[in-house]
């Protein structure tokens, strides 16, 4: 069975390796007060499809911090916001994964 998970809205750091291995997850919704995700924090969640990512400014990213998820993973940005997040580091990895989403 697979889950859909979303981050408290006071959390403003998602810890290195927070959530990988976690392969019933296939949603996540990333508050806007999350302003660091950890290296390999949703690596190996090989069910993980969609990615939620609610802040107009985009987090501070860790290496291969979405590493092996479900190979038709998006990650949804709010739409004002997509160019900086495909241009940004540790997220520029994920450009083509990166869709535009009016929150």
């Amino acid at each position: 069975s697979t889950i859909d998970g979303a981050v408290h809205d006071s959390v403003t750091t998602i810890g290195n390796y927070a959530f990988s291995d976690c392969e019933g997850l296939a949603s996540v919704t990333i508050p806007d007060s999350v302003t660091t995700i950890g290296e390999e924090a949703f690596s190996y969640c090989t069910s993980l499809k969609t990615v939620y990512c609610k802040p107009t400014t985009p987090p501070t990213g860790g290496s291969d911090m979405f590493y092996k998820n479900a190979s038709e993973r998006k990650i949804y940005v709010p739409a004002g916001s997509v160019e900086a997040y495909k241009e940004k580091e540790y997220w520029r990895d994920y450009a083509d994964a990166i869709v535009g989403y009016d929150f």
